[in-house]
């Protein structure tokens, strides 16, 4: 008798949890690497997460421009622009090869859907783009010069390109019935 019972009971929680468990309707936690604090952009009308430097030493500035861009500013060694539809990256690699006044050194990067590269017009200096698709939406990454500042080194474009090559979508949860 004992056993009809357990066997029944374990047949009806296979059947509630089969039935009710096992949707995913919360967020995954989104966890920063070290020195990094996650920065949600659902409410600049993005469906991702980027990582920005930790916001505790570094003044962190989120500009909507009228152009469309959405500017991340944190310190002074981080700054990216976020612009909806991809770059044309042959484009792009065919102009920074051909810029005769900041004279293309190397590309440190050159995938399919990104490029980084080293520049100078008498200092050496470091820049990036990178496409990347969030659900249907695509969107362009740059990292942003600042013609008062002295151009960002290797490590601080490293740390940007890092940051926007992993990007998390955040999922709108569904709503509950």
């Amino acid at each position: 008798m004992k056993r009809s019972l357990i066997i029944v009971v374990s047949a009806a929680g296979l059947l509630f949890n089969s039935s009710c468990g096992d949707k995913k309707t919360e967020q995954e936690p989104i966890v920063a690497p070290a020195g990094m604090n996650v920065l949600d952009l659902t409410k600049y009308g993005k469906s991702f997460a980027i990582f920005v430097p930790d916001t505790i030493q570094n003044k962190l500035t989120v500009t909507e421009q009228t152009y469309g861009a959405l500017e991340i500013i944190a310190g002074t060694k981080f700054a990216i622009s976020i612009s909806e539809q991809p770059e044309d990256l042959e484009l792009k690699k065919k102009e920074v090869k051909e810029d005769e006044v900041n004279k293309v050194k190397s590309f440190m990067v050159e995938e399919p859907s990104a490029i980084m590269w080293e520049s100078a017009i008498t200092d050496p200096e470091f820049h990036f783009i990178i496409n990347v698709k969030v659900g249907t939406a695509e969107y362009h990454i740059n990292d942003m010069s600042s013609p008062d500042a002295k151009p960002y080194d290797k490590e601080s474009i490293q740390k940007m390109y890092d940051s926007a090559k992993n990007i998390k979508e955040i999922k709108k949860a569904a709503p509950s019935a």
